[in-house]
C-alpha cells in the first residue's frame, strides 16, 4: 500500500482545503472517470475507485484530520492505524450516483434526484405544422385563411385526466407517489443505489385505476378542426409563421403548443418581388417615349397615373414611393419601381416605313453608322436577383 498517491493529489488539491472544494474536485473527477462513461476501460475504472478513495476519507472531517496528521496510515487498517470499517474496500464502500449525477447534469442519475423533472407536472403540448398557399396580393397584405389541421385536444369526457367520469388518479403504492424507486446492485466498487421510473406507474407518482373509456387514460384525443389563421402582412414565399396556441393539447395542465405555418405564394402575372419591392416591367409604344406620355400604372393600392418624359429611353426606371408591400411584423410599406420596355414597331406599312425614312433625314441620322459602348441590357428582374 506504500504505492497510494496522495489523496489530495488524487483530487488534484493542496492540503488544506476547503469541503466546497473537495466536493467541487471529486465531481469533476468522477465524472470524468465514471465507467458508463468509459466502457471497457480498465485504467478509468481504477482512477474511479481511486477518486472515490480519496472522497470517502478527505470528505468525512474525522478521516480527514487523521489522514492530514498521519497519512495513509490514519486511515487504512493496512497500515496498522484505521479501525474497523476505517479501510476504503469495495464491500464496504457505498454511494449514491444519483447524488453525483444530480450535479452534473441537472438531476438524478438515470433521470431522477433533488432537481429531476416532474412527470406529473404540467407539460407543454406539441407544436403542429400546416402549409398554405396565397396569391401575391394575400402575402403582401395579409389575411385570414382557413385551414383543416389535426392535432391533439384535451378529452371532453375526463377533462385531461384520464381519468373516467367520477374518479381520479390514486397515489402509487409501490413508490408511495414519488414516482421513481430506488434499487441497490452491488458490484466490484461496493453497493450501487440508482433511482428509476416506477414501472407500475410511469413515474408520475400516481396511477389510474379506471381510465377514461374515450381517451383510454391519455387525457387528450386526435381530432380534425378548423382554425382561423391570421396570415401577416409582407410574408414572403417559403416562410413560416406561428400561431400561438393552436397545437397540440398541453399535458396535465400545460400550455397548448403552436400551429407553425408555411407559406408558398403563387406568382404574379405582371408583379415582381424583391423584398418588401414591388417589381413591374411597363411597355410603352416609341412615339410614347419619343413624345412622352401619361400612363395608367397599376400597383396593388389600384392604378396611379405616371407622367413619361419626352425622350424616355427603354430600361429607364421609375420609382412609386410607398406603393410596395408592408414590411412584415413592421410599419411602413416599400416601394414599387418601374422599368419602361419601348416596344419597337414590326411589319411596318408601306406608308409608316416613308414617314419613318422622312423623320430620320428630318434628325440627320446617317444609314449605316452604328451606335457603340451602349451596355448590353439585361432583364429587369434579373439584377434583383442573389
Amino acid at each position: 500500500m506504500a504505492d497510494k498517491r496522495d489523496y489530495y493529489e488524487v483530487l488534484g488539491l493542496s492540503k488544506g482545503a476547503s469541503d466546497d472544494e473537495i466536493k467541487r474536485a471529486y465531481r469533476k473527477k468522477a465524472k470524468e472517470y465514471h465507467p458508463d462513461l468509459n466502457p471497457d476501460n480498465p485504467a478509468a475504472e481504477a482512477k474511479f475507485k481511486e477518486v472515490n478513495e480519496a472522497y470517502e476519507v478527505l470528505s468525512d472531517s474525522e478521516k480527514k484530520a487523521r489522514y492530514d496528521q498521519f497519512g495513509h496510515a490514519g486511515v487504512d487498517p493496512n497500515y496498522g492505524a484505521g479501525g474497523p470499517g476505517g479501510g476504503f474496500g469495495a464491500e464496504g464502500f457505498d454511494f449514491d450516483l444519483g447524488d453525483i449525477f444530480g450535479s452534473f447534469f441537472g438531476g438524478g442519475f438515470g433521470g431522477f434526484g433533488g432537481q429531476r423533472s416532474n412527470p406529473a407536472g404540467p407539460r407543454r403540448g406539441e407544436d403542429v405544422q400546416t402549409r398554405i398557399t396565397l396569391s401575391f396580393e394575400e402575402a403582401a397584405k395579409g389575411c385570414t385563411k382557413k385551414v383543416d389541421i389535426n392535432r391533439v385536444d384535451e378529452c371532453p369526457d375526463c377533462h385531461g385526466t384520464g381519468a373516467a367520469p367520477g374518479t381520479g388518479a390514486k397515489s402509487c403504492p409501490d413508490c408511495g407517489g414519488r414516482g421513481y424507486v430506488t434499487v441497490s446492485q452491488r458490484t466490484a466498487f461496493g453497493t450501487i443505489q440508482t433511482q428509476k421510473a416506477c414501472p407500475k406507474c410511469g413515474g408520475k407518482g400516481k396511477y389510474i385505476e379506471t381510465p377514461c373509456s374515450k381517451c383510454h387514460g391519455q387525457g387528450r384525443v386526435s381530432k380534425k378542426v378548423t382554425v382561423d389563421v391570421n396570415v401577416p402582412a409582407g410574408i414572403d414565399d417559403r416562410q413560416i409563421f406561428a400561431v400561438s396556441g393552436a397545437g397540440n393539447a398541453g399535458i396535465n395542465g400545460g400550455p397548448k403548443g403552436d400551429l407553425r405555418v408555411g407559406v408558398f405564394v403563387r406568382p404574379h402575372p405582371y408583379f415582381g418581388r424583391d423584398g418588401y419591392t414591388v417589381l413591374l416591367e411597363h411597355h410603352i409604344s416609341f412615339t410614347q417615349a419619343a413624345l412622352g406620355d401619361k400612363q395608367r400604372i397599376p400597383t396593388l393600392y389600384g392604378d396611379v397615373f405616371v407622367d413619361i418624359p419626352a425622350g424616355t429611353q427603354s430600361g429607364e426606371e421609375f420609382t412609386l414611393r410607398g406603393k410596395g408591400i408592408q414590411i412584415l411584423n413592421g410599419r411602413g410599406k416599400g416601394d414599387q419601381k418601374i422599368r419602361i420596355i419601348v416596344d419597337i414597331p414590326k411589319n411596318l406599312t408601306p406608308r409608316q416605313k416613308e414617314l419613318m425614312m422622312q423623320l430620320e433625314a428630318e434628325m440627320g441620322v446617317k444609314r449605316g453608322a452604328g451606335v457603340s459602348g451602349k451596355d448590353k441590357k439585361t432583364n429587369f428582374f434579373d439584377k434583383f436577383k442573389t
